[in-house]
């Protein structure tokens, strides 16, 4: 991880006339005719996937047409959340989100069920807060 990182911190560096050797370097083929910083983030993307392998055919799909890309929770995951003096704890099954012992889609429709209101589950339950 290291050394990718020395390789994207040097690309970084790299004046725009020299990107597209690089471009040649890293995929192995002729650049295509695009902005520079384009360029650049091609051949970030290259050296990132070298290291790490290619991403899921799933999430590519996903991102590529737009929609969004869904976390994936393992079974036995709890969320705990202290609401108005209540403490939620929900419980991440096979088949969905279990809470006060009803089985719920999502974290959203727990949160929309205590709060009265629409809320991101994930942002009720504080998933993804770090720091």
């Amino acid at each position: 991880m290291a050394e990718t990182t020395e390789l994207l911190t040097a690309l970084l560096a790299l004046p725009a006339s020299d990107l597209p050797a690089e471009w040649r370097r890293v995929y192995r083929f002729e650049p295509p005719r695009i902005a520079a910083e384009l360029l650049r983030r091609g051949i970030a993307y290259r050296l990132q996937e070298q290291a790490f392998g290619k991403m899921a055919v799933p999430i590519a799909r996903a991102l590529a047409s737009g929609g969004k890309v869904a976390a994936v929770v393992a079974p036995g995951t709890r969320f705990v959340r202290e609401w108005n003096g209540r403490t939620i704890d929900v419980l991440a099954t096979a088949d969905g989100m279990m809470w006060d012992d009803r089985l719920y889609r999502s974290l959203s429709a727990i949160a929309r069920e205590v709060t009265g209101v629409a809320w991101s589950g994930p942002r009720f339950f504080g998933v993804g807060i770090h720091g």
